[in-house]
């Protein structure tokens, strides 16, 4: 935070209360005079005698929405918070890229030795647990902390979270698995919503700004497999985390020095809470963080709290956190009835979420799986680590979102509405599954391999579904938010994610006691079938969509 942001965000009346006045300091001094405040600050807030968030009519940072076409023309910020999720994108993907392989290792190669199928639910538990804590993320980002500071702190958690994910113990493993949560659950609802306040409701660049920012994002999730993949496969699973570690601090560092460019960048809460208010709650959060730690660790130490036990606690919150926060958000006294209105259809683009991602996270879990155990790792007489088969998913993304970015500009009003975007993105991820049934049909055993191009297929078809829902789905997500949960509405988009991680976290289990045709089969059917049933609802959807087009 610059000093004349921490000095709007600290009363000029608190501050005579706590110190006399005090004589100019020199510009060397500048650096002492920062972290004076912020340790002020901190001890202000956590003691009792802080105060209110500057009032509304103070003049706000940054560009205001829709400045400038600078960018690709997009606003310039589109820059520095796609050049952020690149970095993050690198990081988590190129982590969760080797994850589950690094669970299946043996002991002896300096991995988990799980089963399996234990190893993709695990996985897929750790990203229901990510994506659980971006409900709490948002409403942070609303209440306490404002976007811009909200993924500042999310991205330094994250950064230290691989930094322990380094230390080659399953301690530190699990250690940094929970900093990465915790982390991802603060930046990633909140970033998505400072892209959203780059635009005015009504400007059409917007659905194409969201999938040139997808875009970029995506050259991260492409780099990270190969370069974690890699160094994984030669130099140990250790070194995989040590560069999504150093990753995400470039990514910190860049958003830092862009942060000018950010419009609707606050240095407070929109809808804040109360001074009093805000200090029993922060004194709530600390002191049920570190409750729950101690909890956790002491079933874990007495063999109460295993595994298995910890991904269906993960699945069944999973399933009741989006009933209660729908509920929460049609009966809020804040929400108007035309907002209230508008979550009615978003409630069918949230389970169209579900079902394509519980595909889409197969890609880091079973895929990864079956490419490790059957599938070739030689193209064109080149030997690569099977971990690359996810970069596969990046490079299509980077190479098909601005085709379909400027499509949308091309097409401008003419465009598909936004639920058959991610209708026909649901039915995408459907088919990528479906492709799998002749490629694994009368194989059994671990004998046999498959073609690269099966897997190369697939992951095709599920980037382009990806391109064309979740684009479309963030970007319906920010204009269908109630103003007063702006930042938790996006945070319930990611809440979609952790339902179809926790249904994940058990289908997954059958993988390996099922024929491979049946398990890609069904599940791909029903992603399928679902796209379908989007498309018939889609005269429905329009009218109760307004404003989304």
């Amino acid at each position: 935070m610059s000093l004349p942001s921490l000095k709007s965000a600290y009363p000029v009346a608190v501050r005579s209360q706590r110190a006399p006045a005090r004589p100019a300091r020199a510009h060397s001094d500048s650096a002492r005079y920062v972290l004076e405040k912020l340790l002020l600050r901190g001890v202000g807030l956590l003691s009792g005698t802080d105060t209110a968030p500057p009032p509304p009519t103070a003049p706000q940072p940054g560009p205001q929405p829709g400045d400038d076409h600078s960018f690709f023309g997009q606003p310039r910020g589109l820059m520095t918070l796609s050049g952020l999720e690149i970095w993050e994108r690198f990081s988590f993907l190129g982590m969760q890229a080797i994850l589950v392989l690094y669970f299946t290792a043996a002991v002896s190669e300096d991995g988990m030795g799980m089963d399996p199928g234990t190893a993709a639910s695990v996985s897929a538990a750790y990203g229901t647990m990510v994506y659980l804590v971006s409900v709490a993320g948002g409403w942070l980002a609303d209440r306490i902390l404002g976007s811009y500071r909200a993924v500042l702190w999310g991205g330094i958690l994250i950064a230290c979270g691989h930094y322990t994910m380094a230390v080659p113990t399953n301690g530190a493993t699990w250690i940094g698995l929970g900093l990465i949560s915790l982390g991802t659950g603060l930046l990633k609802p909140n970033v998505s919503t400072l892209v959203g306040k780059l635009y005015r409701t009504a400007d059409e660049r917007r659905d194409a700004g969201f999938a040139l920012y997808y875009m970029c994002i995506n050259i991260g999730a492409f780099l990270g497999p190969l370069i974690t993949g890699w160094l994984g496969d030669h130099k140990g699973w250790h070194w995989g985390f040590s560069a999504a570690a150093i990753g995400m601090t470039l990514g910190l560092i860049q958003y830092v020095l862009g942060r000018k460019t950010i419009a609707g960048r606050k240095d407070h809460a929109e809808q804040a809470l109360e001074p009093e208010k805000m200090r029993r709650t922060v004194r709530m959060i600390i002191a049920g963080v570190l409750a729950v730690a101690a909890l956790c660790t002491v079933l874990g130490l007495a063999g109460i709290l295993t595994i298995d036990r910890s991904v269906d606690v993960l699945t069944v919150i999973s399933v009741v956190m989006p009933v209660i926060y729908f509920t929460v958000m049609f009966r809020s006294p804040k929400v108007t009835s035309e907002e209230r209105g508008r979550l009615r259809p978003y409630i069918v683009l949230f389970m169209s979420s579900v079902v394509f991602n519980f595909i889409l996270f197969q890609a880091y879990s079973t895929m990864m799986l079956i490419a490790a155990s059957n599938a070739q790792t030689v193209i064109f007489g080149f030997h690569f680590p099977a971990s690359w088969y996810a970069s596969a998913l990046g490079a299509f993304e980077v190479a098909l979102a601005p085709v379909v970015a400027a499509l949308w500009v091309r097409m401008g009003k003419r465009q598909p509405h936004a639920s058959n975007k991610i209708a026909f993105g649901t039915i995408l991820g459907g088919l990528s599954f479906l492709i799998m049934v002749p490629a694994t049909i009368g194989r059994t055993g671990d004998a046999w391999m498959m073609s690269v191009w099966w897997i190369v297929g697939s992951y095709f078809l599920l980037g382009l579904g990806d391109i064309l829902l979740e684009t479309s789905g963030m970007s319906a997500t920010t204009k269908l938010a109630p103003k007063a949960f702006a930042s938790q509405t996006m945070a319930l988009w990611f809440l979609s994610l952790a339902l179809a991680n926790g249904i994940q976290a058990q289908v997954v289990k059958l993988y390996g006691h099922v024929s491979n045709p049946a398990y890609f089969g069904v599940n791909g059917a029903i992603a399928v079938a679902t796209g379908l049933a989007v498309i018939a609802a889609a005269p429905w959807l329009k009218r109760t969509m307004h404003p989304v087009h």
